[in-house]
């Protein structure tokens, strides 16, 4: 029998003496009530069924103890028993004795069926509880028994594991050393190996760093000399440049004097002719008027020029504005 069906076994012992518990107190009320209002006063008739469920909630209180006694396997000792066999037998007395009283004897057998059968039944169910609570200890020593055995089985595994485990480490920390000591070896060899080519390498940096520092004061040299020679160079095309400058200046400045020189112009020049005339004028700061002696033209239209050489955008916008007039 496992957990659920102990469980089962229980809610069913426990559902069915409530209900004979139930229906036997009902019963007792309804059948003791009215003898006791018969032997009480009238006054105090209201008082006829506190009797028989005083008794009943005696009754109550003995099987649900001896229910949680039984569950906890303990013994209340011999008055639980004298208070569940004085409640049961005032049961039956009430029950009966309107019955015994009239001489009915069949009265008698039909009303102490429920008192019977409620004693019967809270000892039963007592038993029966008992006999549940040592069932659940039994089987609860033997789950624990068989647990305590797997737990041995499982404890002897486990130290015959680690004893293995033991051993494989033992073996593997063999194993690493000597292949410790074995690439140690290696590891010794390489390293001599290492050192040779390092030193060898060094060798042949050394060479290749001073054939580089050779090489390189060489071509620092040559860049020193081709760098003199551009300097050289350059000097000599700058004073080329500033003679011919120079020469460039000293010629346009002899033909603008030649063009001053010639006085004021009988007629009107060619535009070409005026327009050299008017540039040379006007680097020399001369007037807008004496510009326009010197080529035949109108004052307007040397203005005009004048105004191209100081702003060529501002000559243009004057010379579409005269168009325009």
């Amino acid at each position: 029998m496992n957990s659920v069906q102990t469980r089962s076994a229980e809610r069913a012992l426990s559902g069915g003496t409530w209900l004979i518990v139930c229906g036997a107190m009902l019963y007792s009320i309804l059948t003791v009530t009215p003898l006791m209002a018969a032997h009480t006063a009238d006054e105090w008739d209201w008082t006829a069924p506190i009797l028989p469920l005083v008794v009943d909630a005696a009754v109550v209180i003995v099987v649900k103890l001896d229910d949680v006694l039984a569950r906890l396997g303990g013994n209340g000792g011999r008055w639980p028993i004298i208070l569940r066999w004085m409640t049961g037998l005032m049961t039956l007395a009430l029950n009966t004795a309107d019955s015994a009283l009239k001489k009915d004897l069949v009265g008698v057998a039909v009303h102490s069926v429920a008192p019977l059968l409620l004693i019967v039944t809270a000892e039963t169910s007592l038993a029966y509880r008992r006999a549940i609570a040592h069932a659940v200890a039994a089987l609860e020593a033997e789950q624990q028994a068989e647990r305590e055995r797997r737990e041995q089985v499982a404890r002897e595994r486990a130290e015959r594991a680690r004893a293995e485990a033991r051993e494989e480490r033992e073996h593997a920390a063999m194993l690493a050393r000597e292949q410790r000591e074995h690439e140690a070896n290696l590891a010794r060899e390489a390293t001599e190996r290492e050192e040779r080519r390092r030193r060898e390498e060094r060798a042949d940096r050394e060479r290749a760093e001073a054939a580089e520092r050779e090489s390189r004061e060489r071509r620092e040299r040559e860049r020193e000399r081709r760098e003199q020679e551009r300097l050289t160079r350059e000097q000599q095309a700058q004073q080329r440049a500033e003679d011919e400058q120079r020469e460039r200046a000293e010629r346009a400045e002899r033909e603008r004097a030649a063009l001053l020189d010639r006085g004021p112009a009988e007629s009107k020049l060619p535009e070409d002719e005026a327009r050299r005339i008017v540039t040379a004028a006007c680097e020399s700061g001369l007037s807008v008027r004496s510009a326009a002696e010197l080529c035949g033209w109108s004052v307007g239209w040397v203005s005009h020029r004048y105004a191209e050489h100081r702003a060529p955008d501002a000559g243009r916008h004057a010379e579409l504005a005269i168009a325009g007039q």
